[in-house]
């Protein structure tokens, strides 16, 4: 504040110099002009009047003697002369000076001669007096308004003259011409109208006029992922349309016997036995590969799942691939996947139907997106606390709020995930039996729930027994692996072990197995709230089946009629077994040639898919065979009471 006050102190002074300055100079001018002002009053006063007379009048001269006289007769005045007294004298020059001064007209010249001296000082006092002023003037000429009168014969008529000379038209005549201008209009518009289409046909033919593209712009187009995709999509959707076995020529008039036959293809009608509906095989995907496993999905029916291993003809390929077929489309897969490592089992979600889950040989779980690329959108880290060992037992068990992925591997670890998050485990199990000679590991090669059943399990492992395994601590037994209750009968490790489905709740304690000692087995569960026996109990199976020659590979249960099951060998022969009618051999055999790993049916019960080691999924159906009749139950209830007595 200090500072500003300063700088406006210093600001008042500067403006008042500047005043001062300024009056200072406005007096000096002012003295300069009164100085000037003396000293030509003096000089003026100095000169003779006389004198100035004659120098006026010798610089006139001749010129001006008419106006002078002129003047002096006008003023009733004598004419200038020496004989005029002082005042008259000064009265004329000072008259004649004025009138020379403002109208710039010349003096009259004196008779007086005057001396040089003398007119010298009258010629300075002369210039000094005289000022001069220069103006400027623009004339414009503006014309005179010219002035209009009217009169009664120019504003009207007599009402003779108006018709007079003026021909009258008849109506008829004014009629034709406005026809006629009519008519000239149509045409006009007519020939504007012509013109129009035309331009717009010529417009729409230039559009419609293919443009050849370059060798560079077409093989752009080629090779662009936006346009290999647009046609992987419409080309699949075309050959969906025409792979419908739907008849179209089919009479819905006629009777029935006539239409035998039509409607959809493979829906079941085809009684009692097992036929071949499709076979899903495509060189470029499944080549040198064998299936691993199958699954259908519950949310799309005609969708199946195969998992495959890895193709040693091809190294530069992906080691494991998952492929997504559908019965509306024979001849590629809807959906490929590709995996680091062999695709030991697959699994739909349950619960989202755009996951799918597998496990692989390097001990490795992945999730796959059917929004996504070929790629896992998910997958477990080959270090930290998950799985190191291949990955043959997956299961997805829980609810839609609350549910997770419970995988085994052969090093005997169980761990529980959830699919969102692989990063880490959420439990873990180390499956440990002490009366291992070598080794405390329980190599696990299967595994499955029972139904409802989510914290207890039963898995099957490589020495041939099937063990229960507890998620988590119960009254008389802890998590684990429970030791003293085993499954013991197979000879050979366990490829499968399924229990019955929850079509039956009495039938839910029911589980097969089956093994590479050529056999399967029938199995009742222990339960899982019952207390742990305190010595070592084996559990015998409630029936063997040994009808096989072969390794058997796999065992599913019907999810319809409570009594069928069906199974797949080394010889490449499914079976399809009714309990209820056989306990010794299959009601219904087909062989492909090739060995089945693994089977899976849909929800329906009506196709069964089987995966061959040649790379070929064979989707059956079954028809009749697993329908359930009314007596079903009670008969199987019956089979069993017989086998456990």
């Amino acid at each position: 504040m200090d500072h500003r006050r300063e700088e406006l102190e210093k600001k008042r002074a500067k403006l008042a110099e500047l005043r001062r300055q300024r009056e200072e100079r406005k007096r000096t001018a002012m003295q300069v002009r009164e100085q000037q002002q003396q000293q030509q009053t003096s000089t003026g006063s100095r000169v003779d009047s006389q004198d100035i007379n004659d120098l006026v009048n010798s610089l006139v001269g001749e010129r001006a003697r008419s106006p002078t006289s002129q003047l002096s007769t006008a003023s009733g005045t004598p004419g200038m002369s020496g004989e005029a007294s002082g005042v008259g004298r000064d009265r004329s020059i000072s008259s004649a000076t004025s009138i020379g001064t403002q109208i710039g007209s010349p003096v009259p010249r004196a008779a007086t001669p005057m001396s040089g001296a003398n007119a010298a000082s009258v010629a300075v006092a002369v210039a000094a007096a005289v000022e001069f002023r220069s103006t400027e003037m623009t004339i414009f000429d503006f014309p005179p308004r010219e002035k209009i009168v009217y009169n009664k014969e120019v504003q009207t008529a007599e009402s003779g003259d108006a018709t007079e000379g003026v021909a009258v038209v008849p109506e008829e005549e004014i009629e034709r011409r406005v026809r006629e201008m009519r008519d000239k209009d149509e045409k006009r518009r007519a020939a504007r109208d012509e013109e129009e289409r035309a331009r717009r046909a010529a417009e729409a033919a230039k559009e419609k006029e293919t443009k050849r593209l370059t060798e560079e712009q077409r093989a752009g187009i080629l090779e662009s992922g936006d346009f290999a995709t647009f046609v992987d999509q419409k080309s699949r959707i075309m050959e969906r349309a025409l792979d419908e076995e739907f008849d179209f020529m089919v009479d819905y008039t006629l009777a029935a016997g006539a239409n035998a036959g039509a409607g959809v293809g493979g829906d079941g009608s085809s009684g009692e036995r097992l036929e071949l509906a499709h076979a899903f095989h495509d060189d470029k995907v499944t080549r040198n590969r064998s299936v691993m496993d199958v699954t259908w999905s519950s949310r799309f029916p005609e969708l199946v799942a195969a998992a495959y291993n890895r193709n040693p003809m091809a190294p530069n390929e992906a080691d494991g691939v998952v492929a997504v077929w559908s019965l509306h489309l024979r001849d590629r897969p809807e959906f490929v996947f590709s995996a680091p490592s062999d695709v030991l089992r697959v699994s739909f979600s349950d619960f989202n139907a755009n996951i799918v889950v597998g496990s692989a040989y390097s001990g490795q779980i992945l999730v796959w997106d059917t929004r996504a690329r070929s790629q896992p959108v998910l997958k477990t880290p080959l270090t930290g606390g998950g799985h190191t060992h291949p990955v043959y037992s997956l299961k997805i068990v829980g609810s839609t709020n609350a549910h997770q992925l419970i995988s085994a591997s052969t090093d005997g670890l169980v761990c529980a995930w959830q699919l969102d998050m692989l990063a880490q485990p959420q439990e873990v199990i180390e499956l440990a039996h002490p009366a291992h000679l070598r080794t405390d590991e329980v190599s696990v090669t299967c595994m499955d729930f029972a139904d409802n059943e989510t914290a207890a399990f039963v898995v099957g492992t490589a020495e041939g027994v099937a063990y229960q395994v507890n998620r988590y601590d119960r009254a008389g037994s802890k998590a684990g692996l429970n030791g003293f209750d085993a499954y013991r009968a197979h000879a050979a490790p366990i490829n499968a072990l399924n229990f019955h489905p929850p079509n039956a709740p009495e039938f839910a304690d029911l589980f097969l197995t089956a093994s590479s000692d050529w056999s399967m087995r029938l199995w009742r569960a222990r339960p899982a709230a019952k207390p742990a026996s305190a010595a070592s109990a084996d559990i015998r199976p409630l029936h063997v089946f040994d009808a096989f020659d072969d390794y058997v590979y796999d065992a599913r249960w019907s999810p319809a009629h409570p009594a069928v099951f069906a199974s797949a060998d080394g010889t490449g022969r499914l079976g399809l077994w009714n309990l209820n009618r056989d306990l010794e051999l299959p009601v219904h055999s087909v062989a492909t040639g090739r060995a089945l790993n693994r089977l899976s049916w849909d929800r329906s019960a009506r196709r069964i898919a089987a995966g061959g080691v040649d790379g070929t999924v064979y989707v059956y159906d079954v028809g009749g065979l697993s329908a359930p009749r009314p007596d079903d139950h009670s008969r199987f209830a019956n089979v069993l009471r017989s086998l456990a007595a």
